[in-house]
């Protein structure tokens, strides 16, 4: 098989904080976010531009998209609902790229079809965004003689795939990125793992990695174009009973955000009460103290999914995201095994 990406999102205003070992481990950097404003893109690439020239130093062959969207991120479903619209954007984003020499651009809609996050939505979305993405990729080889990444962000579950046409869609773009993460949390009071590789056997919720890459494969997606995501921040659950260790029990709260990957590990990781458990079947961890629930991904689990990316052939691994894991340990963690498989392989 073709070497996975290892992509890694980064916020703009993180960019000042990516050291060297880690822009060397890296095969291309989402930056989060531009978002859609009167029609157009907009972004804070101006104020750390300079990055751009000190991490291509460091590493000639990195790739640098902007992705544009995320949580809550509206001006998707009226910009593509008709073709001038279409076109004023595809043209703005065309010169967003050119401005700071970018290579690709990542859509991360969310979601075609689904007003959950407080932005408008329509039924058209799902035709919409196959037109989108159709004309922005024939644009993106007419402005350009180098090519272009395009690429999409996509929700983990199969609610997605229902508002999309996936097997048209990936016509068009380089590979689908699969935020298989979240899988579970702030719209849910049963605790649970939100980044799961498999399916827990008594959970309500059959959502995971796997399943995920067995939907988007089965709707049209070619497995060396799925890359699976995987979680540098925990989701946390409070007032918990204390049964099994307060997994697939009914919490006082949702699942919301919880401590990033390097607080976890100075705060919580069998410390102040918090014991670490493993679900072998589910391939995750978590942490319970008796009265609060935190799933997250760690070197264990990241283990198994890149075996598991490896094993089916698929495009790569992507984490959200880089600020939320300031020890490093994870991204050595998914670079190393990398290597690791593929001298096995060698």
């Amino acid at each position: 098989m073709a070497y996975p990406y290892l992509i890694g999102y980064v916020s703009i205003k993180d960019l000042p904080i990516l050291k060297e070992e880690d822009i060397k481990k890296l095969d291309i950097i989402n930056l989060a976010f531009g978002h859609i404003e009167s029609g157009v893109v907009v972004s804070r690439l101006e104020e750390f531009y300079t990055e751009f020239t000190r991490i291509r130093g460091i590493n000639p062959s990195l790739r640098i998209v902007l992705s544009i969207g995320g949580w809550s991120a509206g001006g998707f479903s009226e910009m593509a609902s008709d073709g001038e619209s279409r076109r004023r954007f595809i043209e703005s984003t065309l010169e967003h790229m050119e401005k700071y020499d970018l290579d690709g651009i990542d859509f991360d809609w969310e979601y075609p079809c689904i007003s959950i996050a407080g932005i408008k939505a329509l039924p058209e979305d799902k035709y919409n965004f196959t037109t989108l993405l159709r004309e922005t990729r024939q644009a993106l080889e007419h402005h350009f003689t180098k090519p272009k990444l395009l690429t999409i962000a996509v929700a983990g579950d199969e609610y997605y795939i229902h508002c999309t046409e996936m097997d048209q869609v990936q016509k068009y773009v380089d590979y689908v990125q699969l935020m298989t993460y979240d899988l579970r949390g702030g719209f849910t009071v049963q605790t649970g793992h939100h980044a799961n590789l498999y399916p827990r056997y008594n959970d309500f919720s059959r959502a995971s990695a796997h399943k995920a890459v067995t939907d988007f494969h089965h709707a049209g997606v070619p497995k060396n174009k799925l890359v699976v995501g995987v979680a540098f921040y925990s989701r946390k659950w409070t007032g918990v009973p204390d049964v099994d260790h307060g997994i697939m029990q009914m919490a006082q709260s949702t699942g919301g955000y919880g401590p990033p990957y390097h607080q976890l590990v100075e705060e919580f990781i069998n410390k102040n009460g918090f014991a670490r458990y493993w679900d072998d079947e589910a391939k995750a961890p978590f942490l319970f103290d008796g009265e609060t629930f935190i799933s997250y991904d760690d070197p264990e689990s990241l283990f198994h999914k890149t075996n598991y990316v490896h094993e089916n052939e698929l495009g790569g691994i992507m984490y959200w995201e880089h600020g939320t894991d300031q020890t490093g340990h994870l991204l050595d963690v998914l670079h190393k095994n990398r290597q690791q498989t593929y001298k096995r392989e060698a």
